[in-house]
């Protein structure tokens, strides 16, 4: 950054010693003291770095008040100092001086923009992310055509300061002039979009990008970045285009489907995607699959559904878990006469939990369930 400051001023120079570029004329003994302070500069050693930086600012205070010429030839001594004061990591100040250098009436329009962007770059690298974002944001609205790297640029300092209304309006303003987006800058893009709640933009731009794609991988990295954002409902709905499109088959990325479904708040289309597969012969029907069909149902809250398949799950593992669960689930959902018989199971079974919810059963409940309970607490003990 530095170094290129100060190539730039040799342009600068060089055109102001020959008349060229329409600006004040300096005298040329402020044009041989900038050539020779930039000079020492090229390769300079520390000591020397804090010297030129030292006779630039001078030099640049002594012009302050003075003529039209006085003050373009300030404007060069303080991007002299800037320049050296970059060198040596002092960035705030080197962000300063090309500030009150952006300031200067004398020098050529361009001229101060251009300082404006290297006072913003230089703002960013001191940490004062927020400066560097009002110099950038000037630069561009005052710049025809504003280059897009330093379009993106700006979006990623506004999305660094948790900005993101004004991310995403720089965002919606890239046209299709912007070309295709990079990785990187996709990400960028979905990430603002999700924090500013444009979640349609953001699923917008992702479809976008796999329009075309039939590679089962792209969908997979799609929904995983989905998910990485924090978005797990965006990332079933990818899936779900996959799933349906034919891109993505099988046993685990139909498990995939229904564990985003879950994760994303759409239960009940995890459990008929479950039902579909255990129907069609694409999942096994054991206690694992019947689990995560009872798990979908119940989080859809569909109460015979729910009952019905944790029913089958407790009778096919005959695990005390299974049948609290199915217990607890029926007393909530005001099927006391399910209850009963489940949680007698599961006491029978050894579910210690399973005493404490049988005694918040009405009696009738429990007189109902207690014959066909008490005759599975035996069996269970006598080995019968």
């Amino acid at each position: 950054m530095s170094r290129c400051l100060l190539s730039i001023l040799s342009v600068v120079l060089l055109l102001v010693s020959s008349g060229v570029q329409a600006q004040p004329a300096l005298p040329g003994s402020f044009i041989r003291d900038l050539q020779s302070l930039e000079a020492r500069l090229a390769e300079a050693p520390a000591e020397v770095l804090v010297e030129v930086q030292d006779k630039a600012r001078r030099q640049a205070e002594r012009l302050a008040a003075g003529n039209v010429a006085d003050r373009w030839a300030r404007a060069l001594y303080l991007q002299l100092a800037a320049g050296a004061a970059a060198r040596q990591g002092e960035h705030g100040r080197a962000a300063a001086w090309l500030d009150a250098a952006a300031g200067s009436d004398p020098a050529p329009a361009a001229w101060r923009q251009a300082r404006r962007r290297e006072a913003a770059l230089q703002y960013r690298a001191a940490g004062r992310t927020a400066l560097a974002v009002e110099r950038l944001t000037r630069w561009l609205d005052e710049t025809a055509p504003p280059a897009m790297d330093e379009r993106w640029r700006l979006i990623a300092w506004l999305a660094e300061l948790e900005r993101w209304e004004a991310a995403a309006a720089r965002l919606e303003a890239l046209d299709a002039a912007s070309g295709a987006w990079s990785a990187d800058r996709r990400a960028l893009a979905l990430s603002i979009y999700r924090q500013a709640g444009h979640e349609s933009l953001a699923l917008a731009l992702l479809r976008e990008h796999l329009e075309r794609e039939a590679d089962p991988t792209q969908w997979r990295r799609a929904a995983a970045l989905a998910q990485r954002l924090g978005d797990p409902g965006l990332a079933a709905a990818l899936w779900e285009v996959g799933w349906q499109r034919g891109h993505l088959t099988g046993k685990e990325d139909l498990l995939r489907l229904a564990r985003l479904h879950l994760a994303g708040g759409t239960p009940a289309r995890a459990a008929e995607h479950l039902e579909r597969g255990l129907e069609d012969g694409v999942l096994a029907i054991d206690a694992r699959h019947r689990r995560l069909l009872a798990t979908a149902w119940e989080a859809a809250r569909d109460h015979g559904r729910a009952l019905s398949a944790w029913e089958a799950v407790a009778r096919e593992s005959e695990r005390a878990t299974d049948w609290l669960r199915l217990g607890q689930l029926a007393r909530g959902w005001g099927e006391k006469a399910l209850a009963g018989r489940a949680l007698r199971r599961a006491r029978a079974l050894g579910a210690e939990e399973a005493e404490a919810w049988l005694a918040t059963l009405p009696d009738a409940a429990g007189e109902d369930a207690s014959a066909i309970a008490d005759q599975s607490e035996s069996s269970v003990q006598t080995g019968a």
